[in-house]
């Protein structure tokens, strides 16, 4: 069997698993009895990366984004139409579901709808909403406005209206609040027991702080899909992923700690350069080069390339 009939085709050449497979695959992976951690990646190299180290799924970060591709903090600067362009770029990367931060859903229930087409023909198998104002700030942050619950209601039927897929093919919806940084967790919850009735398929309260406050969030969702997001530095305290899955948390998210890794070990890099004046002394801490080239397919685009080298001359001949 040659290269051009043999299973396999290297990723950006062709796709080799359909967006409804991708969606039914992130459900399996929701009700699985273990818990989902979640890389968040901000290119398709990272994409790569978590395929590699054996991650079920990743996480379109928009906060990577805009810090790894546009050198802006995570404020609301960065469009739909690049984050749609860059999540094309991350699922052509990787057979295995993402799940988009589709931030504010870039406007009201109609804009949402627009961004739910869009993430979703992109390549989305879920898609995380919130219900801070435009422009958004990153959940860590201080100063969030938010927008009224019924608002966020509407944007959730949006989401569902403008979905393709029915039931376990279905996109999944993570609503997310961010009202435990300005009106307090009681109306944090509150707002997560109003967005799930309204449809979401899961919940991201953001921003708990301490240990009690991660037990009552998950105390009061346990069974719905639920998310807690590890940032390393922030406002919620990194306790391990047996721990948070034992308080009833099914997803965790660790949205930038690749990008975050990957910025830390660049400057070491750089700075070593601009010391030393030469590289050799550092290669024990870069890829190698062997590894570099498989990571990318080489092997596969070459033994495909010469493939058709092949039907080139059988045919000249």
């Amino acid at each position: 069997m040659s290269a051009i009939d043999g299973p396999g085709v290297p990723h950006g050449l062709a796709s080799d698993t359909d967006p409804a497979r991708r969606r039914a695959a992130l459900r399996d992976l929701l009700s699985a009895p273990e818990p989902l951690v979640l890389p968040g990646v901000s290119d398709a190299l990272g994409a790569r990366l978590t395929d590699r180290a054996g991650f079920a799924a990743c996480y379109a970060s928009g906060a990577g984004i805009a810090n790894a591709q546009f050198g802006v903090a995570d404020v609301g600067l960065v469009s739909l139409g690049e984050v749609v362009e860059q999540v094309e770029r991350i699922t052509d990367a990787t057979g295995r579901p993402v799940i988009v931060d589709g931030d504010t859903g870039h406007g009201g229930p109609l804009s949402v709808m627009r961004t739910v087409h869009l993430l979703e023909r992109a390549g989305a198998a879920g898609i995380q909403l919130e219900d801070q104002q435009m422009p958004k700030r990153c959940g860590h942050f201080d100063g969030h406005q938010l927008v009224d619950a019924g608002e966020m209601v509407a944007k959730i039927h949006a989401a569902r209206r403008a979905r393709s897929g029915q039931g376990a093919e279905a996109l999944v919806i993570l609503a997310r609040t961010d009202a435990r940084g300005v009106y307090g967790l009681d109306e944090a919850l509150r707002r997560a027991h109003v967005y799930l009735d309204a449809g979401a398929d899961g919940l991201f309260v953001e921003a708990p702080q301490g240990v009690e406050e991660l037990e009552r969030v998950g105390r009061e969702f346990r069974g719905v899909p639920l998310v807690a997001n590890i940032v390393e530095g922030g406002k919620t305290v990194p306790l391990t992923v047996a721990e948070l899955s034992g308080l009833g948390f099914s997803i965790v998210l660790y949205a930038n700690f690749l990008m975050r890794a990957m910025a830390f070990a660049g400057q070491q890099a750089l700075r070593y350069l601009a010391e030393h004046g030469e590289t050799n002394g550092f290669t024990d801490r870069i890829l190698p080069w062997a590894q570099r080239q498989e990571l990318f397919a080489l092997p596969g685009l070459t033994a495909l390339d010469s493939a058709f080298a092949e039907v080139i001359a059988g045919a000249e001949g």
